[in-house]
Protein backbone atom coordinates (compact mmCIF):
# COMPACT_ATOMS: atom_id res chain seq x y z
CA UNK A 1 0.00 0.00 0.00
CA UNK A 2 1.36 3.41 -0.71
CA UNK A 3 2.06 6.02 1.57
CA UNK A 4 -0.18 8.78 -0.82
CA UNK A 5 -3.24 6.08 -0.29
CA UNK A 6 -6.27 7.78 0.80
CA UNK A 7 -6.49 7.79 4.67
CA UNK A 8 -9.69 8.31 7.09
CA UNK A 9 -7.32 9.60 10.25
CA UNK A 10 -8.05 13.46 9.49
CA UNK A 11 -9.11 15.55 6.48
CA UNK A 12 -6.32 16.92 7.52
CA UNK A 13 -4.52 14.77 4.88
CA UNK A 14 -6.27 15.38 1.97
CA UNK A 15 -4.96 17.78 -0.90
CA UNK A 16 -6.17 21.10 -2.15
CA UNK A 17 -9.34 20.97 -3.95
CA UNK A 18 -9.57 21.75 -7.77
CA UNK A 19 -11.44 25.27 -6.99
CA UNK A 20 -8.75 26.36 -4.51
CA UNK A 21 -5.78 25.38 -6.62
CA UNK A 22 -7.04 27.34 -9.29
CA UNK A 23 -7.54 30.38 -7.37
CA UNK A 24 -4.19 30.11 -5.66
CA UNK A 25 -2.59 30.02 -9.33
CA UNK A 26 -4.67 32.94 -10.86
CA UNK A 27 -3.52 35.10 -8.00
CA UNK A 28 -0.07 34.32 -8.72
CA UNK A 29 -0.12 35.98 -12.04
CA UNK A 30 2.30 39.34 -11.76
CA UNK A 31 2.15 41.30 -8.66
CA UNK A 32 -0.26 43.10 -5.74
CA UNK A 33 -0.04 44.81 -2.63
CA UNK A 34 0.91 42.84 0.28
CA UNK A 35 -0.10 42.44 3.25
CA UNK A 36 -3.78 42.05 2.80
CA UNK A 37 -4.05 45.33 0.64
CA UNK A 38 -5.12 43.21 -2.12
CA UNK A 39 -8.21 42.55 -4.38
CA UNK A 40 -8.37 38.90 -3.67
CA UNK A 41 -8.78 39.93 0.25
CA UNK A 42 -10.93 42.22 -0.32
CA UNK A 43 -13.04 40.19 -2.51
CA UNK A 44 -12.78 37.55 -0.68
CA UNK A 45 -13.66 38.99 2.68
CA UNK A 46 -17.05 40.92 0.40
CA UNK A 47 -17.99 37.39 -0.69
CA UNK A 48 -18.55 36.48 3.10
CA UNK A 49 -20.43 39.10 3.97
CA UNK A 50 -22.74 38.20 1.07
CA UNK A 51 -22.53 34.13 2.27
CA UNK A 52 -23.54 35.26 5.85
CA UNK A 53 -25.78 38.58 4.87
CA UNK A 54 -24.42 40.60 7.22
CA UNK A 55 -21.91 43.84 7.14
CA UNK A 56 -19.14 41.14 9.27
CA UNK A 57 -15.34 41.77 10.07
CA UNK A 58 -13.32 39.51 8.08
CA UNK A 59 -9.94 38.75 8.88
CA UNK A 60 -7.21 35.83 7.46
CA UNK A 61 -4.28 33.71 10.10
CA UNK A 62 -3.12 30.74 9.10
CA UNK A 63 -4.36 27.90 11.24
CA UNK A 64 -6.91 27.19 13.62
CA UNK A 65 -5.05 27.03 16.51
CA UNK A 66 -4.19 30.71 16.60
CA UNK A 67 -7.72 31.58 15.10
CA UNK A 68 -9.62 30.29 18.34
CA UNK A 69 -6.66 31.70 20.55
CA UNK A 70 -6.57 35.27 18.94
CA UNK A 71 -10.40 35.15 18.45
CA UNK A 72 -10.80 34.36 22.32
CA UNK A 73 -8.47 36.71 23.65
CA UNK A 74 -10.71 39.47 21.32
CA UNK A 75 -13.50 38.33 23.85
CA UNK A 76 -11.95 38.73 27.04
CA UNK A 77 -9.08 40.18 29.15
CA UNK A 78 -6.76 37.93 31.53
CA UNK A 79 -8.90 37.73 34.60
CA UNK A 80 -11.97 36.40 32.59
CA UNK A 81 -13.18 32.52 31.94
CA UNK A 82 -14.55 30.55 29.21
CA UNK A 83 -16.38 28.14 28.87
CA UNK A 84 -16.04 25.30 27.01
CA UNK A 85 -16.88 21.49 26.31
CA UNK A 86 -14.10 19.03 28.35
CA UNK A 87 -13.29 17.71 24.97
CA UNK A 88 -13.34 21.24 22.99
CA UNK A 89 -10.42 21.44 20.73
CA UNK A 90 -9.22 24.74 22.68
CA UNK A 91 -8.87 22.09 26.20
CA UNK A 92 -7.52 18.94 24.44
CA UNK A 93 -5.41 19.90 21.56
CA UNK A 94 -4.17 23.61 21.12
CA UNK A 95 -1.50 23.20 24.01
CA UNK A 96 -2.76 25.89 25.92
CA UNK A 97 -2.86 28.63 22.78
CA UNK A 98 -6.29 30.47 23.86
CA UNK A 99 -4.87 30.86 27.58
CA UNK A 100 -1.30 31.94 26.16
CA UNK A 101 -2.38 34.87 24.27
CA UNK A 102 -5.79 35.84 26.40
CA UNK A 103 -2.60 36.27 29.12
CA UNK A 104 -4.09 33.90 31.26
CA UNK A 105 -7.67 33.69 30.57
CA UNK A 106 -9.08 30.25 31.82
CA UNK A 107 -10.79 27.46 30.51
CA UNK A 108 -14.00 26.08 32.58
CA UNK A 109 -14.81 22.30 31.51
CA UNK A 110 -18.59 21.26 31.21
CA UNK A 111 -19.51 17.83 30.35
CA UNK A 112 -22.29 17.36 27.90
CA UNK A 113 -23.67 14.20 26.03
CA UNK A 114 -22.41 14.00 22.15
CA UNK A 115 -19.45 16.60 22.77
CA UNK A 116 -22.14 19.35 23.11
CA UNK A 117 -22.80 22.08 25.76
CA UNK A 118 -25.80 22.68 27.44
CA UNK A 119 -27.50 25.99 28.41
CA UNK A 120 -28.06 23.89 31.93
CA UNK A 121 -24.46 23.00 32.12
CA UNK A 122 -23.33 26.37 31.06
CA UNK A 123 -25.47 28.14 33.71
CA UNK A 124 -24.31 26.07 36.55
CA UNK A 125 -20.58 26.76 35.71
CA UNK A 126 -21.63 30.89 35.82
CA UNK A 127 -23.49 30.08 39.38
CA UNK A 128 -20.75 28.09 40.95
CA UNK A 129 -19.14 31.19 42.16
CA UNK A 130 -19.33 34.68 41.59
CA UNK A 131 -16.56 36.23 44.14
CA UNK A 132 -13.75 38.24 42.94
CA UNK A 133 -11.37 35.40 44.03
CA UNK A 134 -12.60 32.94 40.84
CA UNK A 135 -11.95 34.31 37.30
CA UNK A 136 -15.15 35.79 36.00
CA UNK A 137 -16.79 33.97 33.11
CA UNK A 138 -16.91 35.75 29.76
CA UNK A 139 -17.25 33.79 26.72
CA UNK A 140 -19.10 30.53 25.74
CA UNK A 141 -16.84 28.76 23.31
CA UNK A 142 -18.73 25.27 21.21
CA UNK A 143 -17.34 23.85 17.98
CA UNK A 144 -19.76 22.97 15.17
CA UNK A 145 -19.73 20.25 13.97
CA UNK A 146 -18.46 19.08 17.47
CA UNK A 147 -14.95 17.11 17.98
CA UNK A 148 -17.19 13.92 18.25
CA UNK A 149 -18.75 14.74 14.60
CA UNK A 150 -22.35 15.75 16.22
CA UNK A 151 -24.06 19.33 15.59
CA UNK A 152 -26.00 21.71 17.33
CA UNK A 153 -29.80 22.62 16.23
CA UNK A 154 -30.96 25.83 15.83
CA UNK A 155 -32.59 25.01 18.85
CA UNK A 156 -29.49 24.45 20.92
CA UNK A 157 -27.96 27.32 19.81
CA UNK A 158 -31.06 29.73 20.57
CA UNK A 159 -31.07 27.99 24.65
CA UNK A 160 -27.21 28.56 24.31
CA UNK A 161 -28.08 32.92 23.19
CA UNK A 162 -30.40 32.45 26.12
CA UNK A 163 -28.02 32.06 29.01
CA UNK A 164 -25.35 33.55 27.64
CA UNK A 165 -27.64 36.95 27.18
CA UNK A 166 -28.44 36.64 30.68
CA UNK A 167 -25.15 36.03 32.36
CA UNK A 168 -23.60 38.92 29.47
CA UNK A 169 -21.80 36.14 27.54
CA UNK A 170 -19.87 36.66 24.14
CA UNK A 171 -20.44 33.19 21.87
CA UNK A 172 -17.49 31.58 20.16
CA UNK A 173 -17.61 29.18 17.50
CA UNK A 174 -14.36 27.17 17.00
CA UNK A 175 -15.58 26.26 13.04
CA UNK A 176 -13.57 23.52 11.92
CA UNK A 177 -15.71 21.70 10.57
CA UNK A 178 -18.40 24.68 9.67
CA UNK A 179 -19.01 23.82 6.13
CA UNK A 180 -19.90 20.50 6.93
CA UNK A 181 -22.41 21.68 9.35
CA UNK A 182 -24.00 23.65 6.91
CA UNK A 183 -24.30 21.06 4.60
CA UNK A 184 -25.96 18.45 7.07
CA UNK A 185 -27.94 20.94 9.05
CA UNK A 186 -29.59 22.44 5.76
CA UNK A 187 -29.93 25.90 7.24
CA UNK A 188 -28.39 29.12 5.89
CA UNK A 189 -24.59 29.80 7.67
CA UNK A 190 -26.31 33.31 8.55
CA UNK A 191 -29.09 30.72 10.64
CA UNK A 192 -26.41 29.13 12.98
CA UNK A 193 -24.61 31.77 13.75
CA UNK A 194 -25.37 35.29 14.26
CA UNK A 195 -29.04 35.08 13.85
CA UNK A 196 -28.36 32.15 17.04
CA UNK A 197 -26.27 34.76 19.22
CA UNK A 198 -23.05 33.62 17.69
CA UNK A 199 -20.21 36.92 18.25
CA UNK A 200 -17.33 35.60 16.52
CA UNK A 201 -16.51 32.35 13.95
CA UNK A 202 -13.62 30.65 13.11
CA UNK A 203 -14.17 29.12 9.49
CA UNK A 204 -11.54 26.75 8.71
CA UNK A 205 -10.12 26.53 5.33
CA UNK A 206 -8.06 23.82 5.08
CA UNK A 207 -10.13 20.65 5.74
CA UNK A 208 -12.52 22.05 3.02
CA UNK A 209 -10.35 21.87 0.39
CA UNK A 210 -7.21 24.57 0.73
CA UNK A 211 -3.91 24.37 1.56
CA UNK A 212 -4.03 26.74 4.77
CA UNK A 213 -6.16 29.19 5.63
CA UNK A 214 -8.48 30.12 8.47
CA UNK A 215 -11.25 33.15 8.09
CA UNK A 216 -12.42 34.80 11.44
CA UNK A 217 -15.58 36.31 11.22
CA UNK A 218 -16.96 38.64 13.88
CA UNK A 219 -20.20 39.30 13.50
CA UNK A 220 -20.25 41.60 16.57
CA UNK A 221 -18.04 44.14 15.01
CA UNK A 222 -17.46 45.92 17.94
CA UNK A 223 -15.24 43.27 19.39
CA UNK A 224 -13.16 43.14 16.24
CA UNK A 225 -11.51 46.97 17.52
CA UNK A 226 -7.58 46.59 16.76
CA UNK A 227 -7.40 42.69 15.79
CA UNK A 228 -5.67 43.51 13.18
CA UNK A 229 -2.93 44.64 15.60
CA UNK A 230 -3.44 41.76 17.61
CA UNK A 231 -3.15 39.29 14.31
CA UNK A 232 0.22 40.81 13.40
CA UNK A 233 2.12 40.87 16.86
CA UNK A 234 1.02 36.80 16.83
CA UNK A 235 2.85 36.51 13.44
CA UNK A 236 -0.32 35.82 11.79
CA UNK A 237 -0.34 38.79 9.20
CA UNK A 238 0.68 36.96 6.15
CA UNK A 239 2.53 39.64 3.89
CA UNK A 240 1.60 38.04 0.60
CA UNK A 241 -2.32 37.48 1.86
CA UNK A 242 -3.51 36.87 -1.41
CA UNK A 243 -2.02 32.85 -1.32
CA UNK A 244 -4.76 32.80 1.64
CA UNK A 245 -7.57 34.62 0.47
CA UNK A 246 -7.67 33.21 -3.01
CA UNK A 247 -8.56 30.16 -2.57
CA UNK A 248 -11.03 31.02 -0.04
CA UNK A 249 -12.50 32.92 -3.12
CA UNK A 250 -12.13 29.87 -4.82
CA UNK A 251 -14.23 28.10 -2.31
CA UNK A 252 -16.82 30.71 -1.88
CA UNK A 253 -17.08 32.23 -5.51
CA UNK A 254 -17.80 28.65 -6.97
CA UNK A 255 -19.62 27.17 -4.39
CA UNK A 256 -16.82 24.42 -3.78
CA UNK A 257 -17.07 25.01 -0.27
CA UNK A 258 -20.49 23.30 0.22
CA UNK A 259 -20.11 20.62 -2.28
CA UNK A 260 -17.19 19.94 -0.74
CA UNK A 261 -18.68 19.31 2.79
CA UNK A 262 -22.01 17.39 1.51
CA UNK A 263 -18.91 15.14 -0.57
CA UNK A 264 -17.89 14.44 2.59
CA UNK A 265 -20.68 13.96 5.00
CA UNK A 266 -22.13 11.62 2.17
CA UNK A 267 -18.68 9.57 2.16
CA UNK A 268 -19.37 8.94 5.74
CA UNK A 269 -22.79 8.48 5.77
CA UNK A 270 -21.45 5.85 3.26
CA UNK A 271 -19.09 4.52 5.58
CA UNK A 272 -20.82 4.23 8.44
CA UNK A 273 -23.87 2.39 6.37
CA UNK A 274 -20.92 -0.08 5.39
CA UNK A 275 -19.84 -0.34 8.60
CA UNK A 276 -23.22 -1.17 10.50
CA UNK A 277 -23.62 -4.61 8.73
CA UNK A 278 -20.16 -5.57 9.63
CA UNK A 279 -21.07 -8.09 12.80
CA UNK A 280 -19.40 -7.00 16.12
CA UNK A 281 -18.94 -3.49 14.94
CA UNK A 282 -20.58 -0.30 17.26
CA UNK A 283 -21.14 2.97 16.16
CA UNK A 284 -20.68 4.97 19.44
CA UNK A 285 -21.49 8.71 18.02
CA UNK A 286 -24.40 9.59 16.37
CA UNK A 287 -22.64 10.41 12.85
CA UNK A 288 -24.50 13.94 12.02
CA UNK A 289 -21.11 15.36 9.70
CA UNK A 290 -18.19 13.92 7.92
CA UNK A 291 -16.88 12.23 10.98
CA UNK A 292 -17.62 8.16 11.80
CA UNK A 293 -16.66 7.15 15.57
CA UNK A 294 -16.85 3.28 15.80
CA UNK A 295 -15.90 0.73 18.26
CA UNK A 296 -13.33 -2.12 17.07
CA UNK A 297 -11.72 -5.36 18.36
CA UNK A 298 -8.26 -4.59 19.43
CA UNK A 299 -7.25 -7.47 17.15
CA UNK A 300 -9.35 -5.69 14.46
CA UNK A 301 -7.12 -2.64 15.04
CA UNK A 302 -3.96 -4.06 14.96
CA UNK A 303 -4.31 -5.87 11.87
CA UNK A 304 -6.00 -2.62 10.20
CA UNK A 305 -2.48 -0.67 11.75
CA UNK A 306 -0.43 -3.74 10.52
CA UNK A 307 -2.12 -2.60 6.65
CA UNK A 308 -0.78 0.70 7.15
CA UNK A 309 -4.56 2.50 7.57
CA UNK A 310 -4.18 5.15 9.90
CA UNK A 311 -6.66 6.43 12.06
CA UNK A 312 -7.21 8.35 15.43
CA UNK A 313 -7.99 6.23 18.80
CA UNK A 314 -7.81 8.67 21.01
CA UNK A 315 -11.74 8.21 22.29
CA UNK A 316 -10.40 5.21 24.41
CA UNK A 317 -10.07 1.41 24.16
CA UNK A 318 -11.52 0.27 20.84
CA UNK A 319 -12.76 3.79 19.92
CA UNK A 320 -11.81 4.70 16.29
CA UNK A 321 -12.28 7.80 14.35
CA UNK A 322 -12.86 7.47 11.18
CA UNK A 323 -13.06 11.17 9.04
CA UNK A 324 -13.71 11.49 5.48
CA UNK A 325 -12.99 14.34 3.47
CA UNK A 326 -13.56 16.81 -0.11
CA UNK A 327 -11.60 13.94 -1.87
CA UNK A 328 -12.85 10.66 -0.56
CA UNK A 329 -13.60 8.22 -2.34
CA UNK A 330 -16.29 5.02 -2.63
CA UNK A 331 -13.83 2.57 -3.71
CA UNK A 332 -11.17 3.34 -0.76
CA UNK A 333 -14.26 3.17 1.75
CA UNK A 334 -14.74 -0.67 0.13
CA UNK A 335 -10.77 -0.94 0.60
CA UNK A 336 -11.41 -0.47 4.23
CA UNK A 337 -14.33 -1.65 4.90
CA UNK A 338 -12.67 -5.31 3.12
CA UNK A 339 -10.23 -5.21 5.57
CA UNK A 340 -12.09 -4.96 8.57
CA UNK A 341 -14.05 -7.76 7.57
CA UNK A 342 -11.46 -10.25 6.80
CA UNK A 343 -9.87 -8.75 10.26
CA UNK A 344 -12.45 -10.08 11.80
CA UNK A 345 -13.72 -13.10 10.04
CA UNK A 346 -9.78 -14.40 8.94
CA UNK A 347 -10.12 -16.97 6.21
Amino acid sequence: MSNYSEQFASDNYSGICPEALEYTLRANQGSTPAYGNDEWTQKAADHFRELFEIDCEVFFAFNGTASNSLSLAALCQSYHSIICHEISHIETDECGGPEFASNGSKLLLAKGENGKLTPQAIEAIVTKRNDIHHPKPKVISITQATELGTLYSIEELLGIREVAQKYNLKIHVDGARFANAVAALNKSPAEITWKSGVDVLCFCGTKNGMALGEAIIFFNKALAVDFDYRCKQAGQLASKMRFISAPWLGLLETGAWLKNARHANQCAEYLENKLLDIPGVEIISPRQANAVFVKLPEGVIHSLRAKNWQFYTFIGVGGVRLMCSWSTTKSRIDELIDDIHQAIAPG
